[in-house]
């Protein structure tokens, strides 16, 4: 039977019996689908990842270092022109004093990333790279692959190049910040001067080829079709299947307030769709996470069912999704309630899943 032919019901029947869909049945997901059906096949995938009915989440923070940026993303209400009065570069002391805050609150990573500064050369990174790792050990888990494209152009390195001293001044791996949709036909809608999809899997080739992790995101619900979203899936679980390198996929929706994109924002019935085809196409994914960060703890605790198995962090501190009007926030035992009354057994994690008694 050739592929047009299988209706939904079909398409989810081979999920359940374990087989990999292919792109134009994703999209025949997103077009006819019944979403408790297609979240069940969702939840069957994370059951057989994930028998156990463990929910990860791990205690961070995100330290935003600059607003700085070149770049004019139009999606972004965070970023400052280098003109403004508003712009800031943290200090060294500014960030210790974040970080040691974290670590009091039993806090494991911290996820840093900024603006694309142009003044800021390479060494400024590395320094602060070795000052954290010096005085603090935590993980590191810092610059999106637009700011390491960026890195490499104004100081005019191989991309291989300032990985590597990096990863040798301290980072431990890198987010996966700035892949909004992988389809360069949006991106030049929604952040045209930022890095191309074959520069951002560029990036997390290169890491993965010196054995570094990192996790792949996905923000949606602005200028991309059904198709561009599937088109994502589809590289990232090709790069996947050729380095096994991400750790986590994280699909979480645009958030439209005081950015130059007003729109209405996705609902949570777009989301949990998403959610579900998500984690029924990249099956070699183990982890993927809800966003309870953007949709609320109560889409949170439902995504769980449709195919998560982490929550992400509780974000001891987080600026950019706030600065679009988004604030919701839990803390860590508001985040094992969210997931104990889902139905789910609560863990504690580190960047790498593996679990923090």
């Amino acid at each position: 039977m050739k592929t047009s032919e299988f209706t939904a019901n079909d398409i989810l029947a081979r999920v359940h019996d374990g087989q990999r869909i292919t792109e134009e049945e994703a999209n025949r997901l997103f077009a006819e689908a019944d979403l408790v059906p297609l979240g069940a096949a969702a939840d069957a995938v994370r059951a057989r990842l994930h028998p156990d009915r463990i929910t990860t989440y791990i205690i961070d923070r995100n330290i935003n270092y600059s607003n700085v940026c070149a770049i004019d993303c139009y999606f972004c209400a965070f970023y400052r022109k280098t003109s403004d009065k508003d712009t800031y570069v943290l200090t060294h002391e500014q960030i210790g004093e974040k970080i040691a805050e974290t670590i009091a609150l039993c806090g494991r990573q911290i996820l840093m990333q900024g603006g694309l500064h142009p003044k800021l050369k390479l060494g400024w990174y590395e320094d602060l790279l070795r000052f954290i790792k010096t005085n603090y050990g935590i993980h590191i888990h810092a610059f999106s692959a637009p700011e390491i494209v960026f890195f490499a152009k104004i100081n005019k390195l191989p991309l291989r190049t300032v990985i590597e001293r990096l990863r040798e001044a301290g980072l431990d791996s890198i987010p996966g910040g700035g892949a909004e949709i992988l389809v360069d036909e949006v991106r030049d809608k929604i952040s045209r001067y930022k890095c191309t999809t074959a520069e951002w899997l560029e990036v997390m080739r290169t890491a993965h080829g010196i054995g570094m992790r990192t996790t792949a995101t996905m923000m949606f619900g602005h200028k991309e079709t059904f198709a561009d979203r599937v088109r994502h899936f589809e590289v990232v679980r090709q790069l996947q299947d050729e380095t096994g390198g991400f750790t986590a996929f994280i699909p979480w929706t645009f958030q439209p307030e005081n950015t130059q994109m007003p729109m209405t924002p996705v609902g949570s019935h777009d989301y949990l769709r998403t959610l579900a085809i998500s984690r029924i196409y990249l099956d070699n994914f183990d982890n993927i996470q809800g966003s309870w960060v953007t949709q609320g703890p109560k889409i949170g605790g439902m995504s769980l069912h449709f195919g998560a198995n982490d929550l992400g962090s509780t974000m001891i501190e987080e600026n950019v999704v706030a600065a679009a009007g988004c604030a919701f926030r839990m803390d860590a035992q508001k985040l094992e309630e969210c997931i104990a009354s889902s139905g789910f057994t609560p863990r504690r994690r580190n960047y790498y899943y593996q679990y923090i008694t």
